[in-house]
């Protein structure tokens, strides 16, 4: 697929429908379930280039894994994991696989290389980089339990030092400076881990092994937000997404979007295998510009750049502060939508952040935008393009199956005019 363009629907989008099962979660349930004794079957697996990068790495390393559509069977291979010598693991385009395999594998029996963090040294792994980046070679030794304060909020290498402590001798402790995603802890305590958690901490004891069990994932609540967005800016919309994971530190973008003037209904909340599900009611609205803080950002850093499009939409200006992580995604991704300039957008972008003065509910005018291979981005443009006069082009918009298989698709099904698919 060279290029999609997505154009406005003739009516607004109502439907029920359901999104991709969680992303985050299904690299999780798949290192976890590789590490455990016993069988994890893991349900909505969402097949998406990032996960199935992190089942190739769990395979390489010795598991066996079996997949059905949206169903994997993982027959764990416990201590064993990676005692098949030096691997070489090919994750992708996905950091999480490499972030969070690093330290699955630093107290492991192998070598393997792929990529590292600088808290995985002090618990005493031989972690060699390529002049400091990837790929990096992790020798699996004994580990020290450490007590380790995370510079930045950031899940993937909270969930790395954990998943090396299962492995260290002592408790190792993870103090974060803002709540980032807590689904390692939920689904280590899901496998039977035992994890102590108090405010801003985490504390696991080494020597511990998960065991086997069903996880079904619910809807990825980040894939949602596209469609959220969608039904917003398309007048008369009206959507049901069913069973869609709303753990509470992933859904700081449908409180941003509410603040907005959003009338999102979060309709059944229920936990289900240490998760909170619930389906999101969305209909059309006209929003109002806001501020997004430093602190609200590590609950929607994934959210961004369909915030972004929404504030396209609204009265007045949006303000994003902190967010300099953005710079450092799949793309540059500041720089990335910029690109709402080309469809008279007026946006000012700052080392850790943007303005956007939005039309006030106008259409966007339509042009042609790069997705930089940046999955969001593609998605974050062709929601663009159901209100811009003559539709968004968006260049290599196959990208999107990254994280959302059948997204473009998804959209003409609702009615939107799309072609390129």
């Amino acid at each position: 697929m060279a290029s999609v363009r997505v154009g406005p629907p003739p009516r607004g989008l109502a439907a029920t429908l359901g999104v991709p099962g969680d992303k985050s979660i299904a690299h999780r349930a798949l290192l976890l379930g590789a590490l455990a004794e016993g069988t994890t079957t893991v349900s909505g697996f969402p097949g998406g280039g990032d996960v199935l990068s992190s089942l190739g790495a769990m395979r390489a390393l010795g598991a066996r894994i079996a997949r059905a559509g949206d169903a994997v069977r993982i027959e764990g291979a416990g201590g064993r994991l990676g005692s098949g010598g030096r691997a070489v693991i090919d994750c992708g385009n996905s950091g999480t696989t490499m972030r969070l395999t690093a330290g699955l594998v630093a107290g492991g029996p192998g070598t393997v290389v792929l990529d590292g963090d600088a808290s995985l040294r002090a618990m005493g792994a031989a972690v060699q980089t390529t002049e400091g980046h990837a790929p990096v070679t992790v020798r699996g030794a004994a580990l020290r339990a450490i007590d380790w304060t995370l510079r930045v909020p950031s899940a993937q290498v909270k969930s790395a030092i954990l998943l090396a402590g299962l492995a260290a001798r002592g408790t190792t402790r993870v103090c974060e400076p803002l709540a980032s995603r807590d689904h390692t802890e939920r689904l280590l305590g899901h496998l039977g881990v035992r994890l102590e958690r108090a405010a801003g901490s985490i504390e696991i004891e080494g020597g511990q092994r998960p065991i086997g069990t069903a996880v079904p994932l619910p809807g990825d609540v980040s894939s949602a937000a596209f469609l959220v967005v969608a039904a917003l800016v398309v007048a008369g919309s009206e959507l049901r997404l069913a069973d869609v994971g709303v753990n509470p530190t992933r859904t700081g973008a449908l409180a941003i979007l509410r603040r907005m003037g959003a009338p999102i209904e979060v309709v059944g909340t229920h936990d289900l295998a240490g998760e909170p599900r619930a389906e999101l009611r969305v209909r059309a609205a006209r929003l109002r510009g806001t501020t997004v803080t430093p602190a609200e950002v590590p609950g929607a850093i994934d959210e961004l750049p369909i915030l972004c499009v929404a504030a396209a939409f609204a009265e007045g200006e949006t303000t994003i502060t902190g967010a300099g992580e953005l710079r450092v995604k799949e793309s540059d991704r500041i720089a990335a939508l910029e690109q709402l300039r080309l469809l008279g957008v007026g946006v000012s972008a700052r080392e850790d952040g943007l303005v956007i003065r939005g039309t006030g509910g106008r259409r966007l005018r339509g042009g042609r935008v790069e997705s930089h291979g940046d999955h969001r981005i593609a998605m974050a443009f062709g929601v663009a393009g159901l209100a811009a006069d003559g539709g968004v082009e968006i260049a290599d918009a196959d990208v999107a199956e990254v994280s959302f298989p059948g997204f473009f698709a998804r959209l003409a099904e609702l009615g939107a005019a799309v072609e390129g698919i």
